[in-house]
């Protein structure tokens, strides 16, 4: 879908800009769709409470301050461990019948295995942030259902609508956490603690890269034909002229395998 400057009058007369806009695109039913890819430069308000908006509006820093102790912490904790306990991976025994014994097969993680292990997480990151990228915040709700509208509009639809409004950039925190801890949770269940641990680390780095590289593919000013530049203009494409492609942030590595890479183009305006 191309952006048009030149909006019609009902497409910007369907919402009551004065008042929260979350309760209000719900009712917008099949013109949801092209109205959420018009893009306007204005802040906007999603809710009636004062305390429950200043939680939806971040500061880049933010996410910064409260994640990064994090992920310092869980990486010393996860070093020292790998240090000094006998970490194994995929540790099953076998019954050897004609000597009565048992043998133990497994692979030990040592210490020095930490960077390897923190930088798989950062690449398991850069996969999940594709898949909700382009499964959960670019799916299309259906016209008939107020609650999916009103989702996705929460989600990431408002970010679309406006998007150089610099409070909504990075996720809040207060909602992050739950997934955040859902993601530590499923880590330490299918993989021992240190090992699990040090994954979901490298991965939370990779959340905190994600977040920072999107705030500054909209306000940062990248030097011409650097990787941040061309990412920039990447970015640029999806937001307005390709949102049903271009979901990479951090890169554009996932697009290549799914098929929903940008074409290259040549842009009569620099970004």
């Amino acid at each position: 879908m191309l952006f048009s400057p030149a909006l019609s009058s009902e497409i910007l007369d369907l919402v009551d800009w004065r008042k929260p806009l979350l309760w209000q695109v719900g009712y917008l039913g099949e013109k949801y769709d092209e109205w959420v890819h018009q893009p306007v430069d204005r802040p906007i308000r999603l809710f009636y409470s004062d305390f429950v908006e200043s939680l939806s509006k971040t500061e880049w820093y933010t996410v910064i301050a409260i994640w990064v102790p994090l992920v310092i912490y869980l990486s010393w904790y996860c070093y020292t461990s790998l240090a000094n306990d006998d970490v194994r991976l995929f540790s099953t025994v076998t019954a050897t019948r004609a000597l009565r014994t048992e043998r133990e097969y497994s692979i030990r993680i040592y210490k020095y295995y930490f960077p390897v292990i923190f930088a798989l997480g950062m690449f398991t990151w850069s996969f999940f942030e594709y898949l909700i990228h382009r499964f959960l915040f670019h799916m299309k709700p259906p016209a008939s259902n107020y609650y999916l509208i009103t989702l996705h509009f929460m989600l990431h639809g408002q970010h679309h609508k406006c998007p150089f409004d610099a409070s909504r950039l990075v996720f809040p925190p207060a909602p992050a956490a739950l997934p955040i801890l859902g993601f530590y949770v499923l880590a330490n269940s299918l993989f021992p603690e240190a090992f699990a641990t040090t994954l979901f680390a490298g991965g939370l780095f990779g959340y905190v890269l994600y977040d920072m590289t999107h705030y500054y593919l909209h306000y940062g000013s990248p030097e011409k034909g650097s990787y941040l530049y061309r990412l920039k203009a990447y970015h640029v494409k999806h937001h307005f002229e390709h949102q049903k492609a271009g979901f990479g942030i951090t890169s554009t590595f996932w697009d290549h395998p799914f098929q929903t890479l940008i074409p290259e183009e040549t842009f009569e305006k620099e970004y």
